[in-house]
């Protein structure tokens, strides 16, 4: 007999603000600890399987297909940085697998070693090869395993790495004699992220959060001190802003960054004058954002300076080695309205400018010589939608660049572009086994028009023909419409080998580039956020009524998906237009956001404000957030099947946001009611830990999508 879906108690709260009543039924899930919650999740986990058995064959062919698909004992394209090669190693039947380096036998030669596949995984992939860290050893015994960075030091003796075990993103970091493979005593915990050396590899720079989970100091750890003695390097007091240490590829300077949704503000110290001390390079100023990185031009040394005190799509500038205002930075590349520069990596003769137009990422090379910068071009691809971005470049001397490239049907490819003699050569293309040839695949770029008249971007992909072959002509298919849409974030096209499980049964994948993000520029951003939310609700509607109105599909086929921001995102799209998709999967979704806004002892909430608005401050916010956030409005509508999926260890999005929503979806909705809650009971906001248990996962997500789809 099946299971009746389990009733949340209603256990009403109230709360006035600005003279507006709210009553909150559910906000007893928060209690993270209770039994009542703990027995409540896992009856909604027990449901949710009783719900879904009849896909339990579909989850494990979806499973098996990637499985086979992918390669398992694979590895990376090696990466030279100070004499070694770095590369990794992945293992049939293993989680995480190792990472590995080896000498440079030819330090003129930048062509990589090819290391052997399918080596077994107690013999060396390469000659001479050392094993820096064995992470399925690192992992035994834990349920949840994450390695947060690692990161040799200067002089490639050590290893610092971080590790978490939970899935809270609280890391702690270890070091590694690589000499001798034993552990040094230093152990320091409560760390976010990884760490970074200094030049001489005496001491390194780490990133510690406060009680809301916000990054706000910078610490100094000398070896073979205790975590009690380290330097407090920086404090950040302003709940706003957020810090981040590194160090720059010339390895000249260590720089602290303090950075909110709109300003910045970096401090630098100099290895070559440490005498000096830290010293602010630009003091903060409202709205200004810049990023700081060292640069050798014409044999000057100079600060190159990313900024959008020009404009609002950035210009790239330089600045003499010294604390220098906004108006004293001398431009290098102007600010263009068309191009927005987003990034810039230097070396010793090129910079590489990240940027985007008309929706695509470029890599821009500005050549360097003995009179400055000389020629200044595009690396070009052929494709009409694609993505491109650099990966591994860690040598400042280098004359190569490292480059990363996708599609939707091409996969992950690795290029070496060498600026020399301009010739790119493709490295490696992630292996997708059985047969797959990008060519049987079809991509497109179209243009949907928004309420206002905007042309918001969707980038598609489906099995070339499958249009084609239903009834004999051209005609709709079953489509999931993918969105995120907040912090300037871009969903560049990419590929997936879990996605083909979807596009070979006939199905096509599509992104709503919708505002909010920063797939069009600053501009995109602007106009998705704050008060004008809106827009990225009303984007996503009108790409998918777009699809629809184009012949792409049909609203009983269209499945809608969406993550954290974009878990909002969906649920306010399931208010707004329930009618439009035939199911919506909301992943560690934001959907109780005013709570979480007027709550500044949550996690990020202060730092949020300048993306959300301050609904406890001001009432004319606290209007508009309640007039879209997902919980609030949930009303007595026929909405979609949905399935919302969390983590009970989630820092970032509560698992509380989700449980409270489906609640009051199953109280309050009419018609099919059909809602599902999955809750990883051990894992963070990237959900699962481990390549197996994240193939399982995305198997259960994509069975449910397939069965709203009409394609089990």
């Amino acid at each position: 007999m099946s299971l009746e879906p389990p009733v949340a108690d209603r256990r009403p709260t109230s709360r006035e603000i600005h003279g507006r009543a709210r009553t909150d039924d559910y906000e007893w899930l928060r209690e993270k600890e209770s039994p009542d919650v703990t027995a409540y999740l896992e009856a909604e986990n027990a449901y949710t399987q009783e719900r879904t058995a009849h896909l339990a064959d579909l989850r494990q062919a979806i499973f098996d297909g990637i499985k086979a698909r992918t390669r398992e004992t694979d590895l990376s394209v090696p990466t030279r940085n100070r004499g070694y090669w770095y590369y990794g190693r992945s293992f049939e039947g293993k989680e995480y697998g190792a990472s590995c380096r080896v000498p440079v036998a030819d330090p003129d030669d930048w062509t990589p070693p090819r290391p052997a596949e399918d080596t077994a995984p107690d013999q060396p992939a390469l000659p001479g090869e050392q094993v820096l860290l064995d992470l399925d050893q690192l992992a035994q015994g834990h349920e949840f395993f994450s390695l947060g960075g690692s990161s040799v030091s200067p002089d490639g003796t050590l290893l610092a790495y971080s590790t978490d075990v939970v899935g809270d993103e609280r890391y702690t970091v270890r070091v590694k004699d690589l000499a001798t493979g034993d552990l040094l005593e230093d152990e320091i915990v409560g760390v976010l992220g990884g760490a970074t050396w200094d030049r001489a590899g005496e001491s390194f720079y780490y990133t510690t959060v406060d009680e809301t989970w916000r990054a706000d100091k910078i610490w100094r750890h000398r070896l073979g001190t205790v975590q009690a003695d380290d330097e407090l390097v920086h404090h950040e007091a302003d709940g706003r802003f957020w810090v981040g240490v590194g160090r720059t590829r010339t390895d000249r300077f260590i720089v602290v960054a303090a950075g909110s949704k709109i300003t910045s503000e970096y401090r630098f110290l100099d290895a070559d004058d440490p005498d000096a001390g830290w010293q602010v390079f630009a003091e903060r100023r409202e709205g200004l954002e810049y990023s700081l990185d060292h640069a050798v031009i014409a044999g000057e040394d100079v600060f190159l300076v990313m900024h959008n005190h020009s404009g609002p799509d950035f210009e790239l500038s330089t600045a003499p080695i010294a604390p220098t205002p906004a108006e004293d930075w001398r431009p290098l590349i102007a600010h263009d309205p068309t191009v927005r520069l987003e990034d810039v990596d230097a070396f010793a003769g090129h910079l590489v400018v990240h940027q985007r137009s008309e929706g695509l990422t470029q890599l821009r090379i500005l050549e360097l010589g003995a009179g400055g910068v000389g020629d200044d071009y595009l690396v070009e691809f052929d494709h009409e939608i694609y993505t491109v971005g650099t990966a591994g470049n860690p040598g400042f001397a280098q004359p190569v660049v490292r480059l990363g490239y996708t599609t939707m049907a091409v996969p992950a490819s690795v290029y070496d572009y060498d600026v020399r003699s301009r010739e790119l050569t493709l490295l490696r293309r992630t292996p997708v086994l059985g047969g797959y040839d990008p060519a049987d695949y079809e991509e497109h770029r179209l243009w949907a028009t928004a309420e206002d008249g905007e042309r918001v971007p969707v980038s598609i992909v489906a099995k070339r023909g499958a249009r084609e072959d239903v009834g004999g002509g051209t005609g709709p298919v079953p489509t999931l419409l993918y969105g995120y849409g907040a912090y300037e974030t871009s969903i560049d096209p990419y590929f997936s080998i879990a996605r083909l499980a979807l596009l070979d049964r006939g199905a096509a994948f599509a992104i709503a580039h919708v505002r909010g993000g920063g797939e069009m520029g600053r501009r995109w951003y602007d106009d998705g956020k704050l008060f004008k939310k809106q827009h990225t609700f009303s984007d996503f509607i009108a790409c998918g009524r777009h699809l629809v109105d184009t012949g792409w599909t049909t609203p009983e086929t269209l499945v809608a998906e969406g993550a954290s921001a974009g878990g909002l995102l969906v649920g306010a799209v399931a208010n707004q237009a329930p009618d439009l998709f035939g199911g919506i999967v909301a992943g560690v979704p934001f959907v109780d956001s005013l709570t979480t806004m007027l709550d500044a002892t949550l996690p990020l909430t202060v730092t949020e404000y300048d993306e959300w608005g301050n609904p406890e401050a001001d009432a004319e916010v606290y209007d508009y957030l309640a007039s879209y956030a997902p919980y609030d409005n949930v009303a007595a509508l026929d909405y979609p099947p949905i399935l919302a999926e969390t983590s009970l260890n989630d820092t970032r999005v509560l698992y509380v946001e989700p449980a409270k929503w489906v609640a009051r979806l199953r109280a309050t909705a009419v018609g099919r009611r059909d809602f599902l809650l999955r809750t990883e009971m051990a894992a963070g906001h990237g959900g699962v830990s481990g390549r197996y248990k994240s193939w399982h996962d995305r198997a259960f997500t994509l069975a449910w999508i397939l069965d709203r789809m009409g394609l089990v």
